[in-house]
């Protein structure tokens, strides 16, 4: 009787390990249905027991997620922002193994964003704009809109913006970040962002806004990103 036991044990865990396997070489997608229990006890011979204790294991490990009346899904891994250091939505997700891809939805010069060329503390005319979603592995984690001064977004301009890691472009043009703050606060989707990022109009948002210096402590970014609470968290440390 012992024996079998620990044969039973061995087999689920075995089955736990096939599982995770086709959810790292993506054969199991986030947000997408899994096999069903019999179609499971099919494939690999074994009872429904031994299933639902591999698939329980990985739900408590935060693999997968049981949705009621839907089935069981593969659970999006959340990105997690830290704060205290400076960088961009692209470097936190290459950072963590996955791909950064953006759609750009709008890239034009404006007169009239009174309160962003406020906080750029700019006497320019016209600021450039850009507003684009994010994602992470084609998976939309945020709603990104950055405004910039006049001589900075011609640079921008002249870019890919899609693709752009626009930090990396300010660099390149001898400009360097010394500094930002951050705002971080909670708010409820509208139909037009939930449109965007794939959820539904009221579900919760974290907005970020930062205000980027040079190092001539001028603003030279001001930009309000609004991730998908179910995609991305932020992390703190504190020390005593």
């Amino acid at each position: 009787m012992h024996h079998q036991s620990n044969k039973q044990i061995a087999l689920y865990l075995q089955i736990k390990e096939t599982l995770i396997q086709r959810i790292q070489e993506k054969i199991w997608l986030p947000n997408k249905l899994i096999p069903t229990e019999q179609e499971l006890m099919k494939e690999f011979e074994v009872s429904r027991t031994t299933i639902r204790q591999a698939i329980s294991m990985m739900v408590q490990d935060g693999l997968l997620e049981r949705q009621q009346g839907r089935g069981t899904i593969v659970k999006s891994q959340q990105l997690v922002g830290s704060l205290g250091r400076l960088k961009g939505f692209a470097e936190e997700v290459l950072e963590r193994g996955l791909t950064p891809y953006s759609q750009l939805i709008r890239a034009e010069f404006s007169t009239d964003l009174y309160h962003e060329k406020a906080m750029l503390q700019t006497d320019d005319n016209s600021i450039l704009v850009i507003e684009r979603i994010r994602f992470a592995d084609n998976l939309p984690i945020a709603f990104e809109r950055s405004c910039w001064p006049k001589s900075i977004g011609e640079k921008l301009m002249r870019e890919e913006l899609n693709q752009a890691n626009f930090y990396q472009i300010l660099e390149q043009n001898g400009i360097a970040l010394r500094k930002a703050n951050e705002k971080i606060s909670a708010m409820n989707a509208t139909m037009h962002e939930a449109d965007l990022l794939g959820i539904r109009a009221g579900e919760a948002l974290i907005e970020m806004t930062r205000l980027s210096y040079g190092i001539d402590d001028k603003p030279i970014e001001y930009t309000r990103t609004k991730f998908r609470s179910d995609q991305y968290h932020y992390n703190v440390e504190l020390t005593r």
